[in-house]
């Protein structure tokens, strides 16, 4: 791991390369999985302030999901997260003419809709943010269904801590972000030394 500030990155963010690549996965990640997005109990009243502006973009199913479970739910594990829909999608989940999974948070964003994006959680994947007592820890979570993206990341030679700039300043601000990209510097030309 490597501190900068009260944050430890792990050196994946630096070495593994990861660029999205919706044509193959269709937005798995919005299907996939045990549990609904990680919210912040901000986040999800944020949900609520929102609803009237995403709430039209949405399928029927998504919507009835969200008026019968609430804007955020506790998993199994207690943690606060989006509900789905019959234990699959996102309720918040749209779906294009090829089927394929976007947020629907987000394309009221980007219709201009609404000023929030996203969950943090869903714009900072692949990283994992784990609070510690004294730190907060970013990991690069591993999936399956990301493989096409990690594909993907080799050709653009895009790093994960590359592919998740914005989302990283929207965490953690313009100065952190820049003193990362100058560490990720270092620590390249140290592996090219080994």
């Amino acid at each position: 791991m490597i501190r900068i500030g009260s944050t430890l990155l792990s050196e994946d963010l630096f070495e593994e390369f990861f660029t999205c690549n919706l044509g193959a996965c269709k937005g798995a990640c919005c299907v996939e999985g045990e549990s609904g997005a990680p919210l912040t109990v901000a986040e999800a009243g944020k949900l609520e302030e929102v609803w009237e502006d995403v709430a039209p973009l949405l399928p029927e199913a998504g919507r009835k999901a969200v008026e019968s479970q609430g804007f955020s739910v506790l998993d199994e594990d207690g943690d606060l997260v989006t509900p789905l829909v019959e234990g699959r999608e996102c309720a918040f989940t749209v779906f294009d003419a090829n089927g394929t999974a976007k947020c629907g948070l987000e394309q009221a964003y980007l219709q201009g809709a609404t000023d929030w994006r996203k969950p943090l959680s869903c714009h900072l994947y692949p990283i994992r943010v784990k609070e510690l007592i004294d730190f907060t820890a970013l990991n690069y979570h591993r999936w399956p269904i990301c493989d096409a993206a990690k594909a993907c990341g080799q050709s653009t030679k895009l790093s994960v801590l590359d592919f998740c700039k914005d989302a990283l300043i929207r965490k953690f601000g313009e100065s952190w972000y820049a003193e990362a990209q100058e560490v990720q510097s270092a620590w390249r030309a140290s592996q090219d030394k080994s």
